[in-house]
């Protein structure tokens, strides 16, 4: 098994990469993406310090977390089918929602 430093330094260069997806992307769908990998980060942290502290709760909250994704995974990609029949694209510059 690997040390809990190379799991750390994994987890933080995954949630770095998920959080620099979000600011540069314009694409919904990728940005979405790139928050489920910042999720997926903070999931493999979880299980990680659960593992070399021997305790379950972590991985119980991994569990959690993995269904709360799962429901928003739903919601989010309905939304953009229905952005994107309303506005003809998925571009976060070109959707000004607030100003029409």
């Amino acid at each position: 098994m690997h040390s809990p430093a190379v799991l750390i330094f994994l987890s933080l260069f995954l949630f770095s990469v998920g959080a620099v997806g979000v600011i540069v992307r314009r694409n919904l769908i990728i940005v979405f993406m790139c928050i489920e990998l910042m999720l997926n980060s903070a999931n493999l942290m979880l299980v990680a310090f659960s593992h070399f502290l021997k305790n379950i709760d972590g991985m119980m909250f991994v569990l959690f977390v993995l269904a709360i994704a799962a429901a928003e995974a739903g919601v989010a990609l309905a939304l953009f089918v229905v952005l994107f029949r309303q506005k003809g694209n998925i571009d976060t510059i070109k959707l000004n929602l607030l100003k029409h």
